[in-house]
């Protein structure tokens, strides 16, 4: 009866030696899969890869304005009456001392001659007074005329003198009154508006005509508050035609409003040009461009920036053989799409900007593309519209603090 139980447990240790030695065999070869693919070279990986520039500090602002003529005046007469002639019209020149414009000059004239005819009667009594008193002057000494007599004629010579001073006065008055009938320009321009229209009946001191005097143009811009705070007063601003972006000129700000305008809440500034071409005309639109002071650094993509031990990283490549080393950066500020470094990075180095999640410290890659890419450069440009309403439209606010004014 003991027989049988002794080859039952020999058949169960049978199986169980059987089945130890299969998982035995199996982790043997799983453990030299292993050795085999450690030892093997690791993949050359492709990336996509920027060289890095170095760009001006702050940030390129521009601005749309016109080109107006650094003294305007207004011609007007200095009396009222009715317009009968208005010799120039927009956009003649006109010299120092020409006649613009005249009045109707009958009531004045006719004061005029109304002293000068008064004027002649005392001229004549002044003489008749001083006849008298050369007369009575040697016969006062030997006694053939009183000294009150004498005295009389003296008074009577003095008040007709006073009389002629008097009327000469009316009469340079009336004349002055006569002349303020004619309107003369004071220097050389260009007429840029009318106020009236012959047969007009106008008041003194309203505007007849508007003159840009030669000798200087500005650029005028609606420029708002935060882009005044930053800009330096005596930096350059180019300007530019907006319809040849190639003709430019130069120039500093010479004037800013005190005053905000009420509906843009913009200030106007006036930029005095130095030497403007001749194509940019009066009322022409340019563009102006400053630049904002700020920290210099280097624009990087977003993709680029990594982290090690806990500080901002890149990796740099090395073009001689494409091998990659991990450095840390300092980011001076983020930005929508891009950051800006400050150090850690040196101009005409390649930093890798796409697969920095599955790289290694001197591992080989190669470039996607045939040449590395430029480094992204100045972002679009703060840019305010001016309509001719003097309305502005102020760009997304995404854009400050961008670029690499002037």
């Amino acid at each position: 009866m003991s027989r049988p139980v002794v080859l039952a447990a020999s058949s169960l240790s049978g199986r169980l030696a059987g089945l130890c030695a299969v998982l035995l065999a199996a982790l043997l070869t799983g453990c030299q899969r292993d050795d085999g693919a450690d030892t093997g070279p690791p993949p050359i990986r492709p990336v996509r890869v920027v060289t890095v520039d170095k760009l001006p500090g702050g940030e390129t602002v521009t601005l749309t304005g016109t080109i107006q003529a650094k003294e305007d005046v207004s011609l007007s007469f200095r009396t009222g009456g009715q317009l009968i002639e208005r010799l120039v019209n927009v956009g003649d020149t006109v010299e120092a001392g020409q006649v613009v414009a005249r009045l109707d000059s009958e009531i004045e004239a006719q004061a005029v001659l109304a002293a000068r005819a008064n004027l002649a009667g005392a001229r004549a009594q002044l003489a008749d007074a001083r006849s008298t008193v050369e007369r009575y002057e040697p016969m006062v000494a030997r006694g053939f005329v009183a000294r009150q007599q004498f005295d009389r004629a003296v008074e009577s010579r003095n008040a007709a003198q006073a009389q002629v001073d008097a009327l000469q006065a009316q009469l340079n008055a009336a004349e002055n009154q006569l002349g303020f009938t004619t309107l003369v320009a004071d220097g050389p321009g260009v007429v840029t508006a009318r106020g009236a229209e012959p047969g007009e009946v106008v008041r003194a001191g309203q505007m007849i005509v508007q003159l840009a005097r030669e000798g200087g143009r500005d650029a005028v811009f609606d420029v708002p508050s935060r882009v005044l705070e930053s800009a330096d007063p005596d930096d350059y601003v180019v300007v530019a035609l907006s319809t040849d972006p190639t003709v430019t000129a130069k120039g500093r700000v010479r004037e800013v409003a005190p005053q905000a305008d009420p509906v843009t809440r913009t200030f106007p500034v006036r930029v005095g040009l130095a030497a403007p071409p001749p194509s940019m005309r009066l009322g022409s639109t340019v563009t102006g461009t400053v630049q904002l002071g700020g920290t210099p650094g280097i624009a990087l993509p977003s993709s680029a920036l990594t982290s090690a031990q806990g500080n901002p990283a890149v990796w740099v490549l090395d073009p001689r053989d494409n091998r990659v080393a991990l450095r840390n950066v300092e980011v001076i500020r983020y930005e929508l799409d891009r950051v800006v470094v400050g150090g850690g990075l040196s101009p005409g180095e390649i930093v890798v900007t796409a697969g920095v999640q599955v790289l290694r410290p001197g591992q080989q890659v190669r470039l996607l593309g045939d040449q590395p890419a430029g480094a992204p450069g100045a972002l679009p440009p703060v840019e305010i519209k001016l309509r001719s309403d003097a309305g502005a439209h102020a760009a997304p606010a995404g854009t400050a603090g961008q670029g690499a004014a002037k």
